[in-house]
């Protein structure tokens, strides 16, 4: 058995080439030996199914990385060697047809049985605000949204009561034409049923023939614990109907969360700004701090603790979500001493005795009560 060529040789292109340069290339030999342009040509089919197989390789990202690392030998299963004819690469490369000649190429994946395209239903967005305490601790929100449901009256259909959506006779269902231009045949759209493959003689009253009809519809989405701004939340099937019997798009709910007094997120942290006095920062002192849990939780602070110094309660922060581990972030206390604006002439007294007892230079006369006092 001959051995296979390199994907790269086959093609024409160097083992840098840009995506782009390795679609135009394998494109031209898909035009040179396209069956249609040699009928009964067994060795430009050869040629087509070898052209194929290297694009379907070197088009993909994975498979190319592995290709030039270990060759055919790394490839195993994962090159399309084995296309029994044409018609089985025009199955399996349908998108790549599409995308390259503008037709999909004979396959037939896609269809409903009446033969009009199955295709899945538009995606939907809504925007949803949480307050900070709803997004640390998670909740089931119920939300209203407008959206296209299938007609009740004509059940999707489009035709009127009593009536049925009959072939179109141009393309006969399928919602294509055939084009005959030089040594290549492909499908465009119907021009008469604009690619629906059916006529409705009697069009539903109620949806005026597009078998859907516009109503707000009440959804539960489940939120869960530790979510944060900018992330979104994908509730399957929930967005628009699909056509001829395709599956419904998604709802993507796109979350804000609300800024909290006290609180402010890093990452999975909580981070708190605590404000204490002098004689707090200097002797120590125990707070209360509620992180949205059963019960407030009891904070020690050191004595002598700094201005600007961060306090650590490991587990009392948000909940993670599951990619990014388990458990919860941290409490972190960022640590603010507030300076009084007035205070008595005893507490100034004893101000000075402390500050000489330590050394400290003080100004005579211009403190806090000699200025706002006299």
């Amino acid at each position: 058995m001959a051995s296979k060529r390199d994907y790269y040789e086959v093609l024409g292109v160097s083992k840098n080439a840009p995506a782009d340069e390795i679609k135009k290339a394998y494109r031209k030999l898909a035009l040179q030996f396209h069956p249609d342009k040699n009928p009964g040509d067994s060795a430009a089919e050869d040629k087509f199914k070898e052209a194929a197989e290297a694009y379907e390789v070197l088009s993909t990202a994975e498979k190319k990385a592995r290709y030039d690392q270990f060759g055919h030998a790394g490839m195993g299963g994962a090159a399309s060697s084995g296309f029994g004819n044409a018609e089985d690469i025009f199955e399996h490369f349908g998108s790549i047809f599409e995308d390259i000649f503008g037709f999909s190429g004979g396959g037939r994946r896609g269809k409903s049985a009446g033969g009009n395209r199955v295709r899945k239903g538009s995606d939907l967005r809504y925007d949803l605000k949480v307050s900070f305490k709803e997004s640390c601790l998670g909740l089931e929100k119920k939300i209203e949204i407008p959206r296209r449901s299938t007609c009740t009256s004509c059940e999707g259909s489009g035709a009127a009561k009593g009536t049925k959506p009959t072939n179109c006779g141009t393309c006969r269902g399928h919602g294509q034409v055939a084009v005959q231009q030089g040594f290549f045949s492909y499908a465009t759209t119907c021009p008469d049923c604009k690619g629906a493959g059916k006529r409705i003689e009697k069009p539903c009253g109620e949806c005026n023939g597009g078998g859907f009809q516009s109503k707000n519809s009440n959804i539960t989405v489940k939120i869960p614990a530790g979510v944060d701004s900018g992330m979104r939340l994908r509730v399957s099937n929930e967005g628009e109907p699909g056509a001829n019997g395709g599956p419904s798009g998604d709802l993507y709910v796109f979350l804000e969360v609300e800024e909290h007094e006290l609180f402010k997120r890093e990452e999975f942290d909580l981070v708190y700004s605590l404000k204490l006095g002098i004689s707090q920062a200097i002797l120590g002192t125990q707070i209360k701090i509620d992180c949205f849990e059963e019960e407030a939780r009891n904070v020690d602070i050191p004595a002598g603790v700094q201005p600007g110094q961060r306090l650590i309660v490991h587990g009392a922060g948000v909940q993670k979500l599951d990619k990014y581990g388990r458990g919860k972030g941290d409490l972190v206390i960022e640590v603010t001493v507030e300076i009084p604006t007035k205070i008595s002439k005893e507490a100034e007294e004893h101000l000075r005795a402390f500050a000489e007892k330590h050394g400290e230079s003080v100004k005579e006369g211009s403190g806090l009560f000699g200025r706002i006092f006299g």
